[in-house]
C-alpha cells in the first residue's frame, strides 16, 4: 500500500479569531507527517491506531451522505486487512494531528474527489473546508476543516472569514538572524475544553469587543505584514497581540509558560503566541534574534519554522 505523505500544519495567526470571523494564516509544517499503510503483522502501536480509524469509519458512515461522500467497501476491506494511520506528528499538540489523518482518509476514499492539480477557486475551497470540518468533528466536536484542508493541499491557506479563503504564497525564507519557531510547553493539550473555556468567554461583551477591535486589529496587521516580507513591522505587531493573548487567554497558556511569555514582553527579546487552541503542546515563538532567544529559553525545547 503506497500512500502519500500529508503533513503538519501551523496556524500562524487567527487562533479563535478565525472562529469569530477574524483574518488567519495556515502554512504547511514538513518536519512532521503522517500516511496510510497496511501490515498484516500489526505491533501494538498500530493495533491502537487500526482500531481508532474503525471508530472514525463507524462515526462518518453516519453523517450526511452528500456531504461525505466515500468508498465505504474499499475503506472496510483495507481496515479489515490491518489499515493504520503511521504518523510522527504530535497529538494534542496543535499542529494537526488529527487534520492529517482526515486529509489522508478523503484523499483515498473519497468519490469525486477535488485535487490540488485542479484550478482551486474558492468554491472549491469551502466545499473540501466543509467536508473537512464535519469528518475532524469526530475529534474535535467542532471543527473549522481548516487543519486537514492545510495538509490536504500542502499550501498556505489564508482566512479572509469562514466564507472567505484562499490558497497563498508567502515570502521565501532568508538566512538571518530572525526567526518563527515552536516552543514545547510538554504538555500535552486538548482542543475541545480549551474551546468551551473561549465559549464561556464570549459571553463576555469586553472579551467579544477586544476580540473584534484589538486582537482582530493586530493578528490581521501581522498577516499583512508576513505576507509582504515586512517581518521587521510583523514583530512590532506581534508585541500586543502576544500581550492580549496573555491578559484575556491565561487558562489556554500552562503555568510554566507563564513567566517565560511575560519575561519576552519585558525584555523584546522575543514573543510567545497560541499556536492553535492552547492548553498544552506547541506555542509559537518571534524573534529577531534567535540564537540569543535559544540561549535565554535554554531549558525549553525550541524548534525552527521560518527564518528572516
Amino acid at each position: 500500500m503506497k500512500s502519500p505523505l500529508f503533513y503538519a500544519k501551523i496556524l500562524l495567526f487567527g487562533e479563535y479569531g478565525i472562529i469569530k470571523d477574524s483574518k488567519g494564516l495556515a502554512i504547511p509544517y514538513n518536519s512532521y507527517m503522517g500516511s496510510l499503510l497496511k501490515s498484516d503483522k500489526l505491533d501494538e502501536q498500530q493495533k491502537e491506531s487500526n482500531k481508532s480509524l474503525k471508530s472514525f469509519y463507524t462515526y462518518l458512515k453516519k453523517l450526511p451522505n452528500e456531504e461525505i461522500n466515500l468508498r465505504w467497501d474499499e475503506f472496510e476491506n483495507d481496515l479489515s486487512k490491518g489499515m493504520y494511520f503511521d504518523s510522527s506528528i504530535p497529538q494534542g499538540y496543535g499542529v494537526g494531528s488529527s487534520g492529517a489523518l482526515v486529509a489522508a482518509i478523503y484523499d483515498k476514499y473519497a468519490n469525486d474527489k477535488i485535487t490540488v492539480l485542479e484550478n482551486l477557486t474558492r468554491n472549491k475551497l469551502l466545499k473540501l473546508k466543509t467536508t473537512f470540518g464535519l469528518m475532524e468533528s469526530y475529534f474535535h466536536g467542532t471543527s473549522s476543516g481548516l487543519d486537514p484542508l492545510n495538509s490536504y493541499l500542502s499550501l498556505p491557506i489564508l482566512i479572509h472569514s469562514k466564507t472567505d479563503l484562499e490558497a497563498t504564497g508567502i515570502p521565501s525564507q532568508k538566512q538571518g538572524k530572525g526567526a518563527v519557531f515552536l516552543i514545547d510547553s510538554e504538555q500535552v493539550g486538548e482542543t475541545a475544553p480549551m474551546i468551551e473555556i473561549f465559549m464561556e468567554k464570549m459571553k463576555n461583551e469586553g472579551f467579544r469587543n477586544m476580540l473584534k477591535n484589538e486582537f482582530a486589529k493586530y493578528t490581521d496587521a501581522s498577516i499583512h505584514d508576513f505576507l509582504n516580507g515586512d517581518l521587521k513591522s510583523m514583530i512590532k505587531n506581534v508585541k500586543p497581540l502576544s500581550k492580549l493573548v496573555l491578559n484575556h487567554f491565561k487558562p489556554m497558556i500552562p503555568k510554566n509558560m507563564q513567566g517565560i511569555w511575560q519575561k519576552g514582553l519585558e525584555t523584546d527579546d522575543y514573543y510567545l503566541k497560541l499556536c492553535g487552541s492552547g492548553g498544552g503542546g506547541y506555542f509559537l515563538g518571534f524573534t529577531e534574534d534567535f540564537e540569543k532567544t535559544q540561549s535565554l529559553l535554554n531549558n525549553y525545547k525550541l524548534e525552527l519554522v521560518y527564518q528572516f
